[in-house]
């Protein structure tokens, strides 16, 4: 299954990819039927978009609600979850003297939406620290809530981090945030495709995902999901056709009008998201991705006994997926250090600065094999013996 898992993909061979998580890689059936549907938009361009796209967006609405477990009216597909996250950091009414509450651990893109809005509005992004290693579920929820404050209109967090690979408890604390009548905002980026998904009982009020990513379906597929009762909140991004008394595009809701058709687009990554979750279906991706959490786990073992340095986790496995992240000990000039592994090793993964830390984030999808694990090793064994004198850190 290994061995044509990576033969269905289209990575360039003589690369150890070990960065999935930055932007995915799409199975060659799924790049297919990506083409196919950019074909049908040439072959007739004003009969598909002026008259089919609607009931082609349905269709394949309908197939990511069956896969998240929610309502197809309740998500919209938009480019990515930058985008989702935008959409609502515009939408929402806050202003001075309101609280947007996120951990650390955020990321930097998503967070700047905020920023930006917050200057603009006079609210304030309030920034709660998640210490590593760790804590068990329970005691991330209650150091999170600890930041909570009267003026708390809002928590944004992310379900599985970006620089830190963990994965926080975020049904807890919407279930909480609901009960105090504060909305929640959850960058789900990394989530769907590397662990199941159900988001009626995440709970969230605003969930914004990818598809490329894990899903592994084409760049430029991702969505917004909101509970029926905040849809109201929501305004366009982009005023188009979508939006007024007289518009031409309908869809059977504000919510769906404003965000689904924002005019002429190439929509084929969003109409191929259902060859990818069949894809996956076919290949019986939960042991998939039960083989790839057991690699990542040894990959991050190894990383930590050549390092000498703790895990961030901590001694449960649960708190990553297909993604981690292992500490570094100090490198004064990251971005090259990153360029080394690739240019002399051909490997291909990130290196994070994260405050004062650093760490090396491995990926494993089911391309993947030990094979690409102990070519990382031996590539981290030779350049941190170069850029710092030993493979050893303090713990």
């Amino acid at each position: 299954m290994t061995q044509s898992l990576r033969d269905e993909f289209l990575l360039d061979p003589d690369v150890v990819f070990l960065n999935h998580g930055s932007f995915g890689a799409t199975p060659r059936p799924v790049f297919e039927a990506y083409r196919g549907w950019q074909q049908r938009l040439e072959w007739q361009p004003v009969q598909f978009l002026g008259s089919d796209i609607g009931a082609c967006l349905a269709e394949a609405r309908a197939a990511l609600a069956l896969y998240l477990k929610t309502g197809a009216n309740d998500l919209v597909y938009v480019p990515n979850a930058t985008f989702g996250i935008n959409v609502v950091a515009r939408s929402l009414r806050l202003g001075s003297g309101d609280e947007v509450l996120a951990t650390d651990h955020e990321y930097g893109a998503c967070e700047n939406a905020w920023l930006y809005m917050s200057r603009e509005r006079g609210f304030r992004y309030v920034r709660r620290s998640i210490p590593l290693p760790l804590p068990d579920a329970a005691e991330i929820v209650e150091q999170f809530w600890a930041g909570v404050t009267p003026r708390t209109k809002v928590i944004f967090l992310s379900h599985i981090t970006s620089p830190t690979a963990v994965r926080f408890p975020v049904e807890a604390i919407c279930a909480r945030a609901r009960r105090a009548g504060i909305l929640t905002v959850v960058d789900g980026a990394h989530a769907p495709g590397q662990i199941p998904l159900d988001l009626n009982a995440v709970g969230a009020d605003f969930y914004a995902g990818n598809c490329h990513k894990w899903l592994c379906a084409p760049k430029g597929a991702g969505f917004l999901h909101a509970r029926p009762e905040v849809q109201r909140l929501i305004e366009p991004l982009v005023v188009g056709w979508g939006w007024g008394e007289r518009r031409t595009f309908a869809f059977g809701s504000d919510y769906l009008d404003y965000l689904q058709y924002p005019g002429t687009d190439d929509y084929a990554a969003y109409l191929a998201v259902p060859a990818a979750i069949e894809f996956q279906a076919r290949h019986d991706w939960p042991t998939v991705r039960a083989r790839c959490h057991e690699l990542v786990a040894c990959g991050i073992n190894r990383i930590n006994e050549l390092t000498g340095l703790s895990s961030i986790y901590g001694p449960r496995v649960e708190n990553f997926s297909q993604m981690a992240a292992a500490p570094l000990p100090p490198i004064d000039d990251l971005p090259a250090f990153k360029q080394r592994l690739y240019g002399d090793f051909r490997v291909e993964i990130p290196c994070v600065q994260w405050g004062a830390r650093q760490f090396i984030r491995i990926s494993i999808q089911g391309y993947n094999t030990e094979t690409d694990v102990d070519a990382l090793l031996a590539a981290l064994e030779a350049t941190l013996v170069s850029v710092s004198g030993s493979t050893s850190g303090d713990r």
